[in-house]
């Protein structure tokens, strides 16, 4: 009887390990008289798909929701009317802040510094961030946030109701590093003449806005005075009002554009080793 030899079954090269996931740390902005928790329970679902439209890139979106320090009154509401009698409203305990708030009479930003220092302590006891998402005052302020980190860009001397010890903070907290990308929702422009450095020069870090076809709250010339202030910023009108679209048809395009700009970070990170 015959043998027959069965060769011996050629080895498989092993599979070579996934990529390393990467963390992509996003401060999450909210608008006046919101806060933190607030926005986070209001973008939920956007938070959710761009968790699940980022894993197979091996990216994780880490989100940080500070909340603004300007506890709002009754009376700095919008739309708010003092009663009949001319009573003065009873101060009441709200959960509605700001990142600064607007003087009629003058048109300067009380508070401004306090607000911004607000975001350098989250950027601190995050370890950094690679972007920024804003809604209404808090699109305008993730846009003078990324200015304000961009390499190069001159602090001018304090003036009467602004000081600036806040920008070294914010560079601090982010290891002189700029911002990979900031997301706009129905954000402004800061007419303030003091605040004209965080746009002259224009903002260079990569911008995404979306404008609502139907806001009232902030007039398109606003936003768009904003836009005309960013270099090649990408733009997109959804059909509704004054909120952050959360539906996939919308939440797509911001997947898109953090992906984009991660990965480009990535590969400069790359280079440089």
């Amino acid at each position: 009887m015959s043998t027959q030899t069965i060769p011996a079954q050629q080895a498989r090269p092993a599979k070579p390990p996934p990529p390393p996931k990467k963390d992509v740390k996003i401060l999450m902005l909210h608008g006046y008289t919101q806060s933190g928790p607030l926005f986070r329970a209001k973008t939920r679902a956007l938070e959710k798909l761009l968790q699940k439209s980022l894993a197979p890139f091996h990216l994780v979106p880490v989100l940080f929701y500070p909340t603004g320090p300007n506890r709002l009154r009754p009376q700095d509401m919008p739309g708010y009317t003092p009663p009949e009698d001319g009573a003065e409203a009873e101060e009441e305990e709200s959960d509605s802040w700001a990142w600064w708030r607007r003087d009629d009479a003058t048109g300067t930003y009380r508070f401004f510094s306090e607000g911004m220092n607000r975001l350098a302590d989250t950027i601190t006891e995050a370890g950094g961030v690679d972007g920024v998402l804003g809604f209404s005052q808090g699109g305008a302020a993730a846009a003078m946030l990324a200015a304000a980190l961009e390499p190069g860009r001159k602090v001018p001397d304090a003036v009467e109701g602004y000081e600036w010890s806040w920008v070294e903070r914010l560079r601090a907290a982010n290891g002189g590093r700029p911002l990979s990308f900031a997301v706009i929702y129905s954000g402004f422009f800061a007419p303030p003449e003091a605040l004209r450095w965080l746009y002259e020069p224009v903002i260079t870090t990569p911008t995404l806005h979306y404008i609502g076809g139907l806001d009232t709250v902030v007039d398109e010339t606003r936003t768009q005075a904003l836009v005309d202030r960013c270099v090649s910023p990408a733009t997109l009108t959804h059909p509704g009002g004054h909120y952050v679209p959360i539906s996939k048809e919308w939440v797509m395009p911001l997947v898109a554009f953090v992906k984009t700009h991660s990965e480009e970070k990535a590969e400069k990170a790359d280079a440089k080793i």
